[in-house]
């Protein structure tokens, strides 16, 4: 659920096109075990992503 008001849901497509790298890439990194890429949600056939996440993972990206 968003936790703003300014927070969007981001499909898989917008997601890899904010990080240039291929839409695959991001079902091979939901599937891996523990999760490699931001957290997602399933909403029925679809994958979800919170910009809030998304945003999250991105600066954890440079502590590791």
């Amino acid at each position: 659920m968003p936790t703003t008001a300014d927070d969007q849901w981001l499909t898989r497509d917008e997601l890899a096109q904010r990080l240039k790298i291929p839409a695959k890439t991001l079902a091979v990194w939901a599937s891996q075990q523990p999760q490699k890429g931001p957290r997602y949600v399933r909403m029925g056939k679809y994958c979800r992503y919170l910009l809030s996440d998304v945003i999250d993972w991105e600066r954890k990206q440079f502590e590791d």
